[in-house]
């Protein structure tokens, strides 16, 4: 479980919002305990539910319903995206994050943000690729692209060196709702963090649920933890070969219920593991089974697409550029022209062909390289995200 620490506040007596800001006070912070060398005990229930979450999550990347769909990764990946920054209370939908990778240079304010969660989703799944141990590093790695548009907020790619705490005030941990470690602990309990991570003894879905609530608990960022550590669920499931082609974005079930996800959280630092486990389990099976009834659906629309669009020839541009279109939903022909090696005229003509034939929609003027969109993909992820949302 761990322990507490008693620390001492110095109160400001010049500071604003009277004498409670100003006075000096005592707060505790809360010590986990190692996780490294532990080894997790949970009941015949629970280990069933992880045994069922790791089927559902090798169901998601060998199913014959999905091969073939590898612009499925990518369209995952943003839903997870979106997902943990809506926990932290950016809300984008699935256009306007298009929209921002597209062009991220264009990109301002809220789009800005989820989008670089985007790439340190990508980052985290390369981690997980990597025939080497984790190491501190790479989580100041992913931090620094997560918040390399924020440096006003929090210094991107640096452990804190100051007392956090989440809930209460502002200005001091005084009503705080949880007091992470002190400062002077973090490096120590990164370290045994990250030498859990690199164990293989453990079933995956597991070792990634308590990786999870641990950095959480260790909060050793100033700000970006949240996503942060949902990232190293990614990098637990790639590592572990549980999810070698894709990865279920457990955030859009934890987003859906932000209460039990809190809930959990705290039970874990309370010593409650094996609860914690059974819902975070619970969560990635219902993240793999929705992603497995998404590509389904991405796929019928693809073929949609192709019958719309006059079944043209199979290596024609129109033809090629189909199957880009779930993981670039608007899309343009510099950007078909680099992801096929073909001419800008010929990425153009293909492009016009899809929109003749209302596979795509023109979404921008301009002559040299308009954009469109795939407006029925982005109607099927709003029905997708309700769906989600009412708990289907």
């Amino acid at each position: 479980m761990g322990r507490f620490v008693e620390r001492g506040w110095k109160g400001d007596p010049g500071a604003y919002g009277g004498r409670t800001a100003r006075r000096s006070f005592t707060y505790r912070a809360f010590v986990p305990d190692p996780v490294a060398p532990n080894e997790p005990v949970v009941t015949f229930e629970t280990a069933g539910l992880i045994a069922a979450a790791e089927a559902t999550i090798n169901s998601l990347n060998t199913d014959d319903r999905v091969a073939g769909l590898e612009a499925i990764g990518p369209l995952l990946l943003r839903s997870e995206a979106i997902a943990s920054s809506r926990i932290e209370g950016y809300e984008l939908s699935q256009r306007n994050l298009a929209r921002a990778l597209l062009d991220p240079r264009a990109a301002r304010g809220t789009a800005r943000v989820v989008a670089a969660n985007v790439v340190a989703m990508e980052q985290a799944v390369a981690l997980g690729e990597e025939v080497r141990p984790l190491t501190p590093d790479d989580l100041l790695t992913i931090h620094r692209t997560l918040m390399a548009d924020e440096p006003e907020r929090v210094t991107p790619g640096s452990f804190r060196r100051e007392q956090n705490w989440i809930g209460g005030r502002l200005d001091s941990p005084l009503d705080a709702r949880y007091v992470p470690p002190p400062e002077t602990e973090v490096a120590r309990l990164v370290d045994d963090l990250v030498a859990f991570v690199n164990r293989d003894d453990l079933p995956a879905v597991a070792q990634a649920a308590i990786a999870h609530a641990q950095f959480e608990t260790i909060h050793p960022f100033l700000d970006g933890n949240g996503r942060v550590g949902r990232c190293l669920i990614h990098v637990v499931l790639r590592r572990r070969g549980v999810a070698p082609r894709f990865v279920p974005p457990v955030s859009i079930v934890l987003a859906a219920h932000p209460t039990s996800y809190v809930e959990g959280l705290v039970g874990f630092r309370e010593g409650r593991i094996g609860a914690w486990c059974a819902s975070f389990a619970g969560a990635a099976r219902r993240a793999a089974w929705l992603s497995i009834d998404l590509a389904v659906q991405v796929a019928r629309l693809r073929d949609e697409w192709y019958e719309r669009a006059g079944r043209p020839r199979r290596h024609s541009t129109a033809a090629r550029i189909i199957p880009l279109l779930p993981a670039q939903p608007i899309t343009s022909a510099a950007t078909i022209r680099a992801a096929l090696n073909a001419r800008h005229q010929r990425a153009l003509e293909g492009l016009k062909i899809l929109a003749d034939a209302g596979v795509i929609r023109q979404v921008s003027e301009g002559g040299y390289d308009k954009q469109y969109a795939a407006d029925d993909l982005f109607t099927l992820l709003e029905a997708y995200e309700e769906r989600i949302a009412r708990g289907e």
